[in-house]
């Protein structure tokens, strides 16, 4: 008897998992061609469900103070300057984060990150209670704040899980309903929560308690994300490095890799001009609508929750139709679609700060908002393009770029009338738009330069007209068939089980005879 020498012996891969429930390409590390929406299988569709649930839950948590302020300012005896101090503070705290987790993701994955970060995040929410100045609750805000720096982890995971043909959808859908979040928050605590609380208390002790809510759910469910999903398709980053699946990355040189990428800081700037501006609006249309309209807080919080709730389809629609135009005319469709929904939103912020009836307002606000997040979700259908080695870190810098807006439009607000302050926001969007035609990657065609390499046109004519009817987005529905389906599924699977043991057999007596 003899054994195989070890190089002639077949080598299976190492993987977590040997079937996958979504069509997969074996080219590009079985990621998913596909989106499933009602399935919570592992990898692919478990990783998608827990990347927007985990940012779903930091946007709550990040932005339960913001419909509760007219209460903090009459109790601590806030300024204006005060207030959007605090304002700042929030979305300042995550720029850092956000530089940080790119790189981190790309070596660590994002699993790990966004536990760790909803956990960290949710203590300071529970000690909301605790302010009693000006700086004490800016402090506190910034700390929060850091929480939303998951949203490079939820980016970063459906990329990692999901082709590049199909990463616009699934980066907009994820970080759409994540972003939900911030409706969500506004409505639920300034409505619900805080006058429930209200009821068997002052209105100081109400807004000092209700905070403990979501830091709760923030805390558990990060400890649960941990605990259900996984890294990659193929397995967690520890597990695959450990058996020579995925080889060592520095985080390092992921970040100066994606940094030193001229296309990064313009995705950088243009993100600035659209999630920027979801993150001031967050801050400010309670207090905005409440001045403005002489609304009572509960009313002012419900309408300013209405931005948010856009999110609920906008975000993915953009992601979406830039998928399309990219299976239709490759990346210039995607760059076209970026530049032509910016500047639209500019124009309409300038509509929307010379609104005076209610009704109006509230009205371009919701065709406003849809823009802005439709642009938000064209921006990371771009994203995963720039340089796919280094996603994580592109994604980490774009995403720093939103709170970077937030930060200077904040300080506008700041320091500036409401109605200049708007002015200057819109003025500073269209700019962005024009941005777009400076868009260059390596292998796709721009607005005015550059040309689509064959193997650019080839991967996205997978996805256009003439390659057949395949679909990005499915939302299963009840099949009488399944049943049927799944017993003469569970045949040939025999058979190709007793082929592949007889071929396997016959290769081996082959191997022997030489011997």
């Amino acid at each position: 008897t003899f054994d195989l020498d070890p190089a002639e012996r077949p080598q299976a891969e190492i993987k977590k998992y040997d079937t996958y429930y979504v069509n997969v390409d074996p080219n590009q590390d079985d990621k998913g061609t596909e989106i499933k929406l009602l399935s919570f299988k592992r990898p692919h569709m478990r990783a998608f469900h827990c990347s927007w649930m985990g940012f779903f839950t930091a946007f709550f948590i990040w932005f339960a103070i913001a419909p509760l302020m007219p209460e903090i300012k009459n109790t601590l005896k806030l300024s204006k300057q005060q207030v959007w101090t605090s304002n700042i503070c929030s979305v300042a705290g995550t720029i850092f984060m956000r530089f940080i987790n790119g790189p981190m993701c790309d070596k660590y994955g994002a699993r790990l990150l966004m536990g760790v970060l909803l956990m960290a995040a949710s203590i300071p929410c529970a000690c909301t209670g605790l302010v009693n100045s000006s700086a004490s609750l800016s402090v506190l805000r910034f700390f929060i704040g850091l929480g939303g720096s998951t949203f490079v982890c939820c980016q970063f995971w459906t990329s990692r899980m999901f082709t590049k043909e199909v990463a616009g959808t699934a980066n907009a859908l994820v970080g759409g309903w994540g972003n939900l979040g911030g409706g969500v928050t506004q409505l639920v605590m300034g409505t619900v929560l805080f006058p429930l609380f209200k009821t068997g208390m002052s209105a100081e002790q109400a807004w000092r308690t209700v905070c403990i809510v979501p830091a709760c759910v923030g805390f558990c469910l990060g400890g649960l994300i941990m605990k259900i999903s996984d890294d990659a398709p193929k397995g967690n980053y520890a597990e695959m490095k450990k058996n020579g699946t995925m080889p060592e990355i520095s985080a390092a040189a992921s970040f100066r890799s994606g940094a030193m990428n001229v296309n990064t800081w313009i995705l950088f700037l243009q993100y600035a001009c659209c999630f920027g501006v979801e993150l001031t609006m967050n801050n400010a249309a309670a207090s905005y609508f409440k001045a403005k309209f002489e609304l009572t807080t509960e009313s002012a919080a419900a309408i300013a929750s209405i931005f948010g709730w856009m999110n609920l389809f906008a975000r993915g629609v953009g992601g979406f139709l830039s998928d399309k135009a990219n299976s239709k005319i490759g990346m210039r469709g995607r760059l076209i679609w970026q530049g032509g929904l910016l500047i639209v939103e500019g124009v309409m912020v300038f509509i929307f700060a010379n609104s005076n009836s209610l009704a109006s307002a509230i009205v371009i606000m919701v065709v406003f908002s849809s823009i802005v997040q439709s642009a938000e979700g064209s921006t990371y259908g771009i994203v995963p393009y720039v340089n796919p080695p280094v996603t994580g870190s592109i994604a980490g810098v774009v995403g720093a770029g939103g709170n970077c807006g937030a930060v200077g439009f904040g300080l506008g607000f700041r320091q500036l009338e409401t109605l200049q302050a708007f002015y200057l926001m819109a003025s500073c969007i269209v700019a962005s738009g024009f941005l777009t035609i400076f868009i260059c990657i390596k292998g796709h065609r721009g607005l005015i330069t550059g040309e689509d390499s064959p193997e650019a046109i080839a991967s996205y004519k997978k996805t256009g007209a003439g390659a057949g009817p395949v679909q990005t987005l499915q939302v299963p529905e009840p099949d009488v068939e399944a049943d049927a389906e799944a017993e003469a599924g569970d045949k040939d699977d025999k058979a190709d089980a007793q082929s592949n043991a007889s071929s396997g057999y016959n290769k081996f007596l082959e191997v022997c005879d030489q011997k």
